[in-house]
């Protein structure tokens, strides 16, 4: 239903994803595109998804503008890329602004952790 608009958009959220490392992300989008996509019926628009590591980090079912969102996103190959590893969350308002964050890198941590255990081993 929401495909082809995420389609459309896809190109800059792929940019946007790239620059979030560097602080938030926002793309204003078109209204019409979204309610033209609802077919006229009343559907949420408005939405917050957490992935982590290219799936849903919530525990209820997102709206169906999100979750389509989210199966274009992890069947596009550069953007599964960016995924891999982090932590992203998008957030659309009632606006039809989709703003972009991307948490700091979840491997980074326990890649530090492994390395000081190695030190301290080698070390004793």
């Amino acid at each position: 239903m929401f495909a082809q608009a995420w389609n459309k958009y896809l190109p800059v959220i792929k940019i946007l994803m790239k620059r979030s490392g560097s602080g938030n992300q926002t793309l204003a989008m078109n209204k019409t595109d979204f309610e033209r996509a609802a077919g006229g019926r009343k559907a949420k628009l408005t939405f917050s998804l957490s992935i982590i590591n290219g799936r849903n980090q919530h525990y209820t079912a997102p709206p169906p503008v999100a979750k389509e969102l989210l199966t274009i996103l992890q069947e596009d190959e550069s953007t599964k890329q960016l995924m891999r590893n982090e932590e992203f969350t998008f957030s659309m308002n009632t606006s039809f602004e989709l703003s972009i964050k991307k948490a700091e890198s979840i491997s980074a941590p326990e890649e530090t952790a492994v390395e000081e255990a190695a030190t301290t081993v080698i070390a004793e």
